[in-house]
């Protein structure tokens, strides 16, 4: 019954269709004319992603830094190693540098040689006071090499964080204003006035300035991203159609699909507009991605049309067929896809859950487009003509579904050995999976602002900022001995930890006032003891320019203290274990009943967002393989359907993660995509193969062996096409700068060609050694929806 109903149905669609074709493509020309002017609401995010639902704990307790401390990543670093600094024309070009960077409205304040600070007593007064390093303009090198030589063995308090003493390297910190840091005027500050006066600086002195801080680094990475969609696009583009001419050398036949897909991303930019989704890492792959799924839309239907075309020259009714006829048939396939996609929607993850929502829309997108704009332009044309026609029976293609029906026929045991070897080595390299929560590994490598990177890590110890904050439960808590020998204390296991940086906090500034108070002498760089405290405290209060200090390491009521530190590029597992050193010291160093502390900062966040993403990864491929097996389910009505379908699918996945085990790709968000991805496409071939095939069985009275042989004749050439040209189509993200979109195409490429082959050779094994038990008419002879034409019916 419902069968009959759904045949009717298509039917009906392609009469509306056919007759209705001006104002059809009229209303396709105004949704992509307004979707068009949705552009303009298109914006790049200028933040680091929050791989983290807002409510949870980890969020919470960033957002609460972030209140009382203000934004942690608003420094820019300039640095330079190079001796030749240290003649007076190019210091003082430096110092000069850092005055023009201070006089920006976009710049809250710089911290350089230029403007550098010395804490000194005025015996007179009895208070602190600051007076500048630079108290003249240097105009020798003896000058200059007085003054170097004072910061960087007298002013402990400036080391790795102004200079590294050991390379000689100079820095200068410049802190963005930080209303604008998650801003597009940050972007436009960086690349444009910035980089100019970088640019200038560097051609005048013949210096090398290496930057970075994590809003340099940001916008650098969102600028790649952006470069990146237009060379995705034309790669796909350029790729797509050429195998598509290749396959049906038809000028006009990859014309049309050309323009579909091209339509189809007009509306993918104009969807991310119109729900105002910022174009992110992941955002923006979606329209190449609509390229590459969209052409084997294309490819079935002119196919179709091209085979009816040879049965019979009627146009008219070549168009009605592949409508009603294929239209059912990519329907289904693009809801499976689509599905791998909305299963991201379920995550609590802001930017999987935007990723999802559009991309699963453009799917569907382009399906409407392909069964509305082929059949439509075609019912304009004149006939394909017979070389259009040719590559319906090419040999080759005969001789590769031969070659697969042979091993189904002869060599299934070895089918099954192969695959059970799979299995078991692919389980062995799952174990070695590792997870990556880094948020610059998958930066592009080569870029100079990554290089940089790796500059300031050997330098200055790393750019990620972590945070250690300590609520003393008491105003003014922060400044008793107790506590700051406490902070000082666990300063010293921070400053143990290789890939930390020494950490910076009031104690620093505690320590300053001690060796102040005793006229500077550097040894005296420590806390106060019992008996100093209280005078160099004493002093301490009466100096204004000292609250003004103290207001970046301390909250206002003085019972919260901040301690940073900066982290290197480290692998998961090991910063999970700085993480857990970390804390276990903090519990026994701080009571907790006196104090309560925690650890923040977006290296952590990062990190801890993509732990959170991987449980949210077993959910959403787990609802995908639900969904699927629910569509089996009301197709088939057949338990044992289900687990045959879903074999050929699952093991191309395991063997995928197996490989990424040895061969040491983390599970990260960029690669966490790869298996809702390929699973939802995977499904198709299974859908046409086993659709296909219970045609078959009814129309060969249930012999499993005819029809399972008959499908995979007609089933194989068409699968192959469509997962040669999703093969190419993936793999142009390999040439992508960023390491976790190389991942993401190689990867999803690789699965759909085991996917493929598994479809093509494992699956029909399957039926034909369980013939007996499928072969029951009961279980199939109430088929729930015809999805592909019946030719041998309908003929």
């Amino acid at each position: 019954m419902v069968a009959k109903l759904t045949k009717g149905f298509w039917a009906k669609t392609a009469n509306i269709i056919l007759r209705n074709r001006i104002l059809i493509l009229f209303i396709i020309a105004g949704i992509t004319v307004f979707l068009a002017m949705q552009w303009d609401n298109m914006r790049f995010s200028n933040s680091q992603a929050n791989l983290l639902p807002d409510d949870h704990p980890v969020n919470l307790e960033y957002q609460h830094f972030l209140n009382q401390f203000g934004e942690e990543g608003n420094a820019v670093v300039f640095a330079i190693r190079d001796s030749a600094l240290f003649t007076p024309e190019n210091f003082n070009r430096w110092n000069k540098l850092s005055k023009q960077l201070g006089a920006f409205p976009e710049v809250d304040f710089v911290l350089s040689t230029d403007n550098l600070q010395e804490l000194v007593k005025d015996t007179v007064e009895q208070k602190f006071v600051m007076q500048p390093l630079i108290k003249e303009i240097p105009s020798s090198a003896a000058q200059v090499d007085s003054i170097i030589q004072h910061l960087f063995n007298e002013l402990p308090f400036y080391d790795n964080l102004i200079y590294n003493k050991e390379s000689g390297t100079i820095r200068t910190v410049m802190y963005l204003d930080k209303d604008i840091v998650n801003t597009s005027v940050r972007k436009d500050f960086i690349l444009k006035d910035l980089s100019h006066l970088i640019n200038r600086f560097e051609q005048e002195t013949g210096l090398d300035v290496h930057i970075s801080g994590m809003p340099y680094v940001r916008t650098m990475n969102s600028q790649n991203i952006i470069d990146e969609i237009g060379k995705f696009i034309l790669a796909a583009l350029g790729v797509t159609s050429l195998i598509f001419f290749f396959f049906f050398r038809s000028f006009r036949a990859t014309f049309i699909s050309m323009c579909v897909v091209i339509i189809g991303v007009m509306w993918a930019f104009g969807i991310l507009g119109l729900l105002q989704y910022e174009i992110t890492v992941l955002t923006a792959l979606i329209p190449p991605l609509i390229i590459v799924i969209g052409i084997p839309n294309c490819i079935f239907l002119i196919n179709k049309y091209q085979q009816e075309v040879k049965k019979h020259g009627n146009q008219a009714l070549s168009l009605q067929r592949v409508i009603s006829k294929i239209g059912n048939a990519t329907l289904m396939t693009n809801i499976t896809t689509a599905s791998g996609f909305a299963t991201f929607i379920i995550t609590d993850s802001k930017l999987l859950k935007e990723f999802g929502i559009v991309a699963s829309i453009n799917i569907i997108g382009i399906f409407i487009l392909s069964l509305l704009i082929i059949p439509i332009v075609y019912s304009f044309l004149s006939l394909p003509k017979t070389r259009h026609l040719k590559h319906l029976n090419k040999k080759w293609i005969d001789a590769f579904v031969s070659w697969m029906e042979n091993i189904v026929r002869n060599k299934r045991i070895a089918v099954y050995i192969v695959s059970i070897c799979l299995l078991v080595v692919s389980i062995i390299g799952i174990y070695q999976i590792d997870i990556s929560g880094s948020p610059i590994e998958d930066m592009p490598k080569k870029a100079e602002f990554f290089k940089d990177i790796r500059f300031f890590e050997n330098e200055f110890d790393g750019i990620m900022p972590v945070e250690i904050v300590v609520d003393t439960k008491n105003p003014k808590g922060v400044m008793k001995p107790a506590t700051l020998k406490r902070m000082d204390r666990l300063g010293e296991v921070v400053a143990e930890i290789p890939e930390l940086s020494p950490s910076l906090s009031v104690v620093n500034l505690v320590k300053y006032s001690k060796q102040a108070f005793y006229n500077g002498i550097p040894k005296y760089y420590q806390l106060p003891t019992s008996q100093e405290n209280t005078f160099i405290m004493d002093v301490a209060r009466k100096s204004s320019d000292d609250g003004n200090l103290l207001k970046s390491f301390v909250d206002s009521t003085g019972q919260v203290a901040r301690m940073t530190t900066y982290m290197r590029d480290v692998k998961t597992s090991r910063m999970e274990q700085i993480e857990e050193r970390l804390l276990e010291n903090i519990n026994k160093i701080f009571p907790e009943e006196r104090y309560t502390v925690y650890m923040t900062g977006s290296a952590l966040l990062f990190l801890k967002g993509t732990k959170y993403l991987v449980k949210n990864l077993i959910m959403s491929l787990a609802l995908a393989i639900g969904l699927i097996a629910l569509f089996m389910a009301y197709l088939f009505r057949s338990f044992r359907m289900i687990v045959i379908s879903l074999i050929p699918n699952l093991l191309p996945l395991i063997v995928t993660a197996g490989i990424m085990g040895f061969i040491g790709v983390p599970i990260k968000p960029s690669t966490i995509l790869v298996f809702s991805i390929a699973f939802g496409i995977s499904v198709d071939d299974t859908i046409h193969f086993l659709a296909k095939y219970r045609q078959e069985l009814e129309s060969k009275k249930w012999q499993i062996k005819k029809s399972v042989y008959a499908a995979l004749r007609e089933t194989g050439v068409s699968m192959f096409y469509t997962s040669i040209v999703l093969f190419f189509g993936f793999s142009v993200f390999v040439i992508s700068n960023f390491g976790g979109t190389v991942a993401l195409g190689a990867l999803v490429s690789a699965t759909l060609l085991f996917a493929m082959l598994a479809n093509l050779i494992l699956l029909p094994s399957l039926l034909l050694s369980l013939e007996k038990s499928i072969a029951n008419k009961k279980t199939l002879k109430e088929p729930q929806i015809d999805i592909l034409p019946q030719d041998e019916e309908n003929d």
